[in-house]
């Protein structure tokens, strides 16, 4: 599975400042969701302080993330099962004063 991910409002920094990634997932018997990709980005594109990206299982709050330029929440967050090319963006919201 082939999906564009893209890191923007500071949240590329994590990620040695790349803003985009086009990532090819390993082929699993069941379909990919979004919990299982957010372990996938800790663990093979996340650079630094993981904790300013991930709490818990899920996304820290202040981060926005859209699939497909709809809002996650609309599409069922951790639950939502990637479809190949879809294009998953996570946006900071959180800024230093």
């Amino acid at each position: 599975m082939s999906s564009p991910l893209r890191g923007d409002g500071g949240a590329e920094l994590l990620f040695n400042g790349v803003k985009k990634h086009h990532v090819t997932l390993p082929s699993q018997s069941e379909p990919w969701d979004m919990k299982q990709l957010l372990v996938w980005i800790q663990r093979n594109l996340l650079k630094e302080r993981p904790e300013l990206f991930v709490q818990g299982d899920s996304v820290r709050p202040g981060i926005l993330v859209l699939i497909n330029d709809a809002d996650w929440e609309l599409m069922g967050e951790l639950d939502y099962q990637l479809q190949d090319q879809d294009n998953v963006v996570f946006i900071s919201t959180l800024h230093g004063g």
